[in-house]
C-alpha cells in the first residue's frame, strides 16, 4: 500500500503538476507576458511563489519515500536554483524518475520505523504516522497550492486537471 501511495499517486500528481504547468506556459504565450510571472506568483504576502511551491511537493515526495525505505542518504540532493519553467519541470521529472526506482519490497517495515527529522528536535514518529500525518498531507498541501496560484492568476485548469486521468472502467 505505501509503494501505491507514495510512488505510484505521487507519480501521478506530479505529472498531473507539469501538464498543468504546460497550460501556465500556452496560456502565458496566448496572453502574451512571460511565464516567469507565474512561476514568482504567490496567494498571499507571505506565502511561498509556484517555483517553491513546487520544489517542496518534490521534496516531500522524494524524501518521504527514502525515509520510509531508509534509504535517505540516497535520495537526490536538489539545488534549489530553477529559475525557469523548464528547469523547476527537470525537478519533477528528476523526481518522479527517483520515486519509480521504489518498489512494494523496499518499504518492507516502513509502518514500524521510527521516523525523525532535524527540526524535530530528537522527536519521531512511526512511519505509519509519518507517512499519514505529514508526507501526504504536505505533498497535497503543496501540489494544492501551486494549483490553485496558477487558476487564481487565470491559467483555464479545473479539477479534471489536477486530479488527471482516472481508471475507469465499465461497469460489471
Amino acid at each position: 500500500m505505501i509503494q501505491t501511495l507514495v510512488v505510484r499517486q505521487f507519480s501521478k500528481m506530479l505529472g498531473n503538476l507539469t501538464e498543468i504547468l504546460n497550460d501556465a506556459e500556452k496560456y502565458a504565450g496566448e496572453k502574451k507576458f512571460d511565464v516567469a510571472v507565474l512561476l514568482h506568483a504567490r496567494l498571499a504576502p507571505d506565502q511561498f511563489d509556484l517555483i517553491q511551491q513546487i520544489r517542496i511537493a518534490c521534496d516531500t515526495a522524494k524524501l518521504g519515500a527514502a525515509r520510509l525505505a531508509g534509504t535517505e542518504k540516497d535520495a537526490p540532493v536538489h539545488a534549489d536554483t530553477e529559475a525557469t519553467l523548464a528547469e523547476i519541470k527537470a525537478r519533477i521529472e528528476s523526481t518522479v524518475a527517483y520515486l519509480q526506482g521504489f518498489t512494494a519490497q523496499s518499504f518492507a517495515g516502513a509502518a514500524e520505523r521510527r521516523i525523525t527529522q532535524p527540526r524535530w528536535n530528537g522527536k519521531s514518529l512511526s512511519g505509519e504516522e509519518f507517512l499519514v500525518q505529514h508526507v501526504i498531507p504536505n505533498f497535497y498541501f503543496h501540489v494544492t497550492t501551486a494549483y490553485a496560484i496558477l487558476r487564481h492568476n487565470g491559467v483555464p485548469v479545473g479539477k479534471k486537471n489536477y486530479l488527471g486521468a482516472m481508471p475507469y472502467r465499465e461497469a460489471a
